[in-house]
């Protein structure tokens, strides 16, 4: 057992990056901390402003797209300060197309919720009232 183990990138291979990037900046307020082109390629790193150093998500371009299923939940998730911000999200997110799963409540831990699709078609929640992140129980 690995007890100091600690999360800390997920990476992610995207079709268009520049898309991938105005999308979480502009969704989720992700900075881009790091930006590299070498022989294989650009890679970049987003980060929240004040948590570039605990954690960060890895863009690659060259994905082949995500195309989920009905069924299936996977997704990156964002927690927000209010309701109200959830509700924000939802209606940028209808406006501009991307809007999968309508603001909802559940029980807790699930909290009050609404899903996006990022521009490669990774499902990202944005939600308020669980027990991580602003607005924890």
């Amino acid at each position: 057992m690995v007890s100091d183990a600690a999360l800390t990138h997920i990476a992610l291979h995207v079709r268009d990056l520049d898309a991938c990037i105005a999308f979480y900046g502009d969704y989720c307020g992700l900075a881009l901390v790091h930006d590299r082109q070498d022989e294989s390629g650009r890679v970049v790193w987003l980060a929240e402003p004040a948590r570039a150093e605990d954690f960060i998500i890895v863009l690659i371009p060259g994905g082949p797209g995500r195309d989920q299923g009905e069924g299936d939940y996977s997704h990156l998730g964002f927690a927000l300060d209010s309701r109200v911000s959830v509700d924000a999200i939802a209606a940028k997110a209808d406006a501009d197309g991307r809007l999968a799963w309508a603001p909802r409540e559940e029980p807790y831990p699930v909290g009050y919720y609404c899903g996006v699709r990022d521009p490669d078609g990774n499902m990202v929640e944005f939600s308020y009232g669980q027990p991580l992140g602003p607005g924890a129980a």
